[in-house]
């Protein structure tokens, strides 16, 4: 079948990987005259890490394995952690910290440079007579089969399948993530950390080479220049001047240049999500907010299900030998819209930035917290992982079925929910 996907972002390179080891004909139109090497770093839980060993991806020296999250409160008093370990046994694989760029990197190794259009940014679809066309900016028009589109939070592709700019936009959430990828001004262990207080929360996670991935999520900052770094490190280390000394020393270590802001945004997946002989993948279906760590475990998620679904129609086509491509993608959606509204919900209300939820996250709360049964934050992490992940196990390496219970590690840590 021929394959065209729009996006050679995480998502897109994943699908062509996947596609191509199916025996498919994939050609991945990208708008950037390159690879796509912004951001910073993701974290992947093991649902998600499972699926990118299966496809081959060799991210051996850029990752940093994590052992799980470490909540604190506001002052640095220790409330919960939660252990991976039961995750990692049950899926057969670790969660890791690693750069967008060495991710995208690795990920594009395994694609055929000629398989990449660069400069090729969709701008018209058109679906029927048996195949869908995309036309591009610079004038070029390109023909398949099936049409992927992981072109993220501005898909064409979503505009053409969901049918309405009222659909087809991420709406934002109101809150937002100033962060940046910087040396570790201090030692840090091999947890996500995260301190949570009124103003909202600051995380830290460690990544290769001695460098730490740090985020302050709060309210989406309002009036002229209010992304200007300029501006905001000043303010932000007034705000945080009474937290833990972690965070008055990361604050500090911080120049102008090590600070971007993400505004949070949240597709809801459509009431569709394909039509025709177009299909969404990652943020192009269902941006969410980073708070829970799960867009690009999510986005893999949407890889080996389609791929699957794929799989299976072709398995099972009848005499002509043409597989049912609208039953393929109805089982696709199927499999993930719920997996990924849970996903979307869980990101968009994990934390609070302000109103009356903060009082949750006080000094006070925080040690309240510490009377949770040891285990039950980690059973409660590894219950709303196995809500939005495959089942462990399957046939292939990502090959996935409906959400099975994660098996109880021994001798781990409680914690909570972690981006």
């Amino acid at each position: 079948m021929r394959v065209l996907i729009t996006g050679a972002g995480i998502s897109g390179l994943a699908a062509a990987r996947a596609l191509l080891a199916a025996g498919h004909d994939v050609t991945v139109l990208e708008r950037s005259p390159g690879l796509r090497d912004g951001g910073y770093a993701v974290v992947l839980w093991p649902n998600g890490t499972a699926i990118l060993r299966g496809l081959g991806t060799d991210t051996a020296g850029a990752e940093h394995p994590l052992t799980g999250v470490a909540v604190r409160s506001s002052s640095g008093r220790p409330a919960m952690t939660v252990s991976t370990g039961g995750l990692e046994a049950a899926y057969g694989a670790p969660t890791i910290a690693i750069t967008r760029r060495d991710l995208v990197t690795r990920l594009a190794d395994g694609v055929p440079e000629d398989r990449i259009r660069f400069g090729a940014r969709a701008v018209r679809v058109t679906d029927g007579d048996g195949e869908v066309r995309v036309a591009t900016e610079d004038g070029r028009e390109f023909t398949g089969d099936l049409l992927i589109g992981a072109d993220g939070v501005n898909s064409a592709v979503r505009a053409h399948v969901a049918g309405s700019e009222a659909k087809a936009r991420a709406r934002p959430t109101g809150a937002a993530t100033w962060q940046g990828l910087i040396p570790a001004p201090f030692h840090l262990d091999d947890r996500f950390t995260m301190y949570m207080g009124r103003e909202g929360s600051i995380g830290m996670t460690p990544v290769a080479d001695g460098r730490v991935l740090w985020l302050i999520d709060l309210d989406q900052p309002a009036g002229e220049g209010h992304d200007d770094p300029a501006r905001a490190l000043p303010l932000l280390r007034r705000s945080y001047a009474r937290w833990a000394p972690e965070v008055r020393g990361l604050l500090d270590a911080l120049t102008e240049d090590d600070l971007a802001l993400f505004p949070h945004r949240r597709h809801y997946p459509p009431l569709h999500w394909w039509k025709g002989r177009c299909v969404l993948i990652g943020d192009a279906a269902h941006a969410m907010p980073p708070i829970l760590a799960q867009g690009v475990s999510q986005a893999m998620e949407d890889v080996a299900a389609l791929a699957n679904a794929l799989a299976d129609a072709t398995g099972a086509a009848g005499p002509s030998g043409e597989p049912d491509l609208g039953a393929a993608l109805a089982a696709y959606e199927r499999a993930r819209n719920k997996q990924a509204v849970k996903a979307g919900d869980g990101a968009t209300g994990s934390i609070a930035t302000s109103g009356p939820r903060t009082l949750l996250q006080t000094d006070t709360m925080m040690r309240l917290a510490r009377l949770i049964p040891r285990r039950a934050p980690t059973a409660m992490f590894e219950r709303i992982v196995a809500g939005v992940a495959h089942a462990p196990g399957g046939p292939k390496a990502y090959a996935l079925g409906a959400p099975e219970a994660i098996a109880d590690s021994e001798g781990t840590e409680s914690g909570t929910a972690a981006r």
